[in-house]
């Protein structure tokens, strides 16, 4: 037979108040734990919009980038058409006495 020591009240009282302890602390773990996950599966959700925002932003700068050249070089070609036009007034004032 066993030489065991029946358990007294105090002990298994004792016990079940250490367990239960033990699973709070484990139950507060695991929920710190669930809050870091949606957590972080929150700043990846964050991360891909920010990289889906950036990609759009992207391509309205190169857009807008090409819209400028276009505009530089129609504001050039005016600009050379306005010296052209001065040129001929004055040619034709100048064989007019003018």
């Amino acid at each position: 037979m066993s030489s065991a020591a029946p358990l007294s009240d105090n002990s298994v009282v004792s016990a079940l108040k250490r367990l239960k302890e033990a699973v709070g602390t484990l139950e507060n773990s695991v929920q710190r734990r669930i809050e870091a996950d949606r957590s972080v599966n929150s700043m990846q959700d964050d991360l891909q919009r920010l990289g889906e925002d950036r990609s759009q932003l992207a391509a309205t700068l190169d857009k807008t980038e090409a819209r400028a050249t276009r505009l530089e070089e129609a504001n050039r070609d005016v600009s050379r058409r306005l010296v052209s036009a001065m040129e001929s007034i004055r040619g034709v004032l100048d064989a007019h006495g003018g």
